[in-house]
C-alpha cells in the first residue's frame, strides 16, 4: 500500500511530466469496456485526460500486484463522472502513461484515504 504523500508525489510527477511533453497519454481504446464507457457517458476521448490530469489522492484506490507488461506497477483510482463511478488504471513508463482501464466500476471501490 502506498502512502498517501508517496501517491500525491506520484501524482504531481506525472502531471509536470504530461504538461511538459516528457510523458504521453496512451488509451487502450480497443478493450470494449472502455469503449461502451466512453459512449454511455458522452464523454470526448480527449475528457480522459482532463479527468486523469486532475486525480488527487483521495481518488486513490490501490497498486495491483501484477505488473502492466511484467515492467510496470499498475495503479487505479475511482473517479465520478457524470453521476457515476469511474475505474481508472494505468501504468506508467519512462514515456508513457498507459490507461489500461477507464470504464464504469464493476465492484465498489474502497478509497483509502478519503
Amino acid at each position: 500500500m502506498k502512502s498517501k504523500q508517496e501517491v500525491e508525489r506520484f501524482l504531481e510527477d506525472i502531471k509536470i511530466r504530461v504538461k511538459s511533453g516528457i510523458l504521453n497519454i496512451l488509451y487502450l481504446n480497443d478493450r470494449e469496456k472502455n469503449a461502451r464507457t466512453l459512449l454511455e457517458l458522452e464523454i470526448p476521448g480527449n475528457k480522459r485526460t482532463e479527468i486523469i490530469m486532475k486525480l488527487q489522492p483521495e481518488d486513490f484506490y490501490r497498486v495491483e500486484e501484477g505488473k502492466y507488461l511484467e515492467q510496470f506497477e499498475m495503479f487505479s483510482f475511482g473517479k465520478t463522472v457524470k453521476g457515476k463511478e469511474v475505474y481508472i488504471k494505468f501504468s506508467v513508463t519512462d514515456k508513457n502513461l498507459i490507461c489500461i482501464s477507464f470504464h464504469k466500476a464493476e465492484y465498489p471501490i474502497i478509497y483509502p484515504y478519503k
